[in-house]
């Protein structure tokens, strides 16, 4: 198998491709979490109101779940048309669609105004930008992955990652100030409205950014590689999704089973855990948010550091450590929560999320050196986001339902360990793939091929 030709991206082009993905899938990211903060805080007020309390965020939980189940479907259309067109073009797109959808929602008329309408305009928005972030993901590490060196993708690749707890830091962060600036009344009234309404400036900022960055080499070898095949051959390719099914269907499952603890401990702690701690244990809203905010800062920080790490010692040890330790935080993390202090809050939630880095950071490079360049959008993005459905979207839902039907924390912690367990398993049967060369990963054979390195 021969290594890939492409030349290295020069460090100044690399560092702003870097940042153009990184910023886009905060602004995302934000947009997404958004969503759930407000289904936690007030949604239910808004759009259920004569529901019970908690039916009422059963209900609001739903809707969050709702984008989830089109996250699949953005992942088929936007990765079919990545392996296609490129993966800038879709950037772009998947942007202006998140953007547009949570600008809308912040124009949204109430349950008071409008009736039942009101709920099914939200799902709706809901879906569009489920759809979008289904498509984000997968191009914007790819983007990074397929410029950056082997010798430190693990590291690079892990700068997108860092967009979660970015936009979760940005979306919470909004929500914190509003809520300590603003009455109880008038955020329900307006103030919910503000931090959505923002997000039309920042996808202005992360248009402009994201135009600015070039097509991946590696990506435009193989689509050069494919025209003269078909020129000198009449070989015409498969669909990206047939050929991910016939020759990565092992890797697509390793991907789903991987993503399952990942995705759901990540919105039992930064989500769910915002109905816990108000509700459970009698904290405040601003309290709450407060410790999501300073632990997701903490996130943010340590994403590279073990992204760098996976460079070094692999992606399968650091993503088990990862499943390893979530799985055994998770009693630590309630008992602590139940203390009922800021501080006990803050200590379980910031470890949780250190955790959690560890499957995240090496996530990205994991997932594209798994599959070959022109199904690689396909492959990563139905790898990660058919599995959210089964994992981070009913995630919050599920635990707000075991919390309702039991008034214990401990059969949610089961339920982050045997996603834990399961994402063990599929690390345990997955292949390393830290030293493989992108640009060589054969199209008809890559399960059996040798790793290979650039540098070598």
């Amino acid at each position: 198998m021969a290594a890939a030709t492409t030349a290295p991206t020069p460090p100044g082009s690399l560092k702003r491709i870097v940042a153009a993905s990184l910023i886009g899938t905060t602004i995302e990211w934000y947009d997404f979490f958004l969503y759930g903060s407000a289904a936690a805080l007030v949604f239910n007020k808004l759009f259920f109101p004569e529901s019970d309390p908690l039916v009422g965020t059963l209900l609001s939980f739903l809707t969050y779940a709702v984008g989830f189940a089109a996250r699949p479907l953005g992942a088929l259309v936007f990765g079919h048309f990545g392996d296609r067109l490129g993966r800038k073009k879709l950037l772009v797109l998947s942007l202006l669609m998140m953007g547009g959808a949570t600008f809308a929602i912040g124009l949204l008329p109430t349950h008071a105004t409008v009736g039942s309408a009101a709920p099914v305009l939200l799902t709706v928005l809901r879906l569009v930008q489920g759809f979008a972030l289904g498509g984000e993901w997968g191009g914007a590490v790819l983007l990074v992955s397929e410029h950056g060196d082997a010798e430190r993708r693990g590291f690079w690749a892990s700068w997108p990652q860092t967009g979660a707890p970015a936009g979760q830091l940005l979306a919470t962060g909004v929500l914190s100030a509003l809520t300590a600036l603003l009455s109880d009344a008038a955020f329900a009234s307006w103030g919910w409205r503000v931090p959505f309404l923002l997000s039309g400036v920042l996808v202005v900022v992360g248009l402009w950014i994201r135009l600015s960055v070039d097509e991946s080499p590696v990506f435009k070898a193989a689509l050069a590689a494919a025209e003269e095949r078909k020129a000198l051959a009449g070989q015409v390719e498969r669909m990206p999704l047939v050929a991910v099914l016939k020759h990565h269907w092992r890797d697509v499952l390793i991907a789903m089973g991987a993503r399952m603890a990942e995705n759901i401990s990540y919105y039992v702690i930064t989500a769910f855990i915002l109905v816990y701690a108000t509700t459970q244990v009698g904290l405040s809203k601003q309290t709450a948010l407060n410790a999501v905010l300073i632990a997701s800062a903490v996130h943010f920080a340590v994403i590279p550091a073990w992204g760098a790490l996976s460079d070094r010692i692999g992606r399968r040890p650091v993503y088990l450590i990862g499943a390893v330790g979530v799985g055994a935080w998770m009693f630590p993390f309630f008992l602590l929560i139940d203390h009922g202090s800021f501080g006990s809050l803050l200590l379980a939630v910031t470890v949780g999320l250190v955790l959690h880095g560890a499957m995240y950071a090496p996530q990205a490079a994991f997932f594209s050196e798994m599959f070959a360049t022109r199904m690689r959008y396909s492959g990563a993005s139905i790898g990660a986001q058919f599995s959210s459905v089964a994992a981070g979207a009913p995630a919050p839902l599920i635990a707000t339902a075991l919390l309702a039907d039991y008034g214990s924390s401990t059969p949610i912690a089961l339920y982050v360990i045997a996603a834990a367990l399961l994402t063990v398993v599929a690390i345990v049967c997955a292949r390393e793939t830290r030293e493989r060369d992108l640009g060589g990963i054969a199209e008809d054979a890559p399960q059996a091929a040798a790793p290979v390195r650039a540098d070598v």
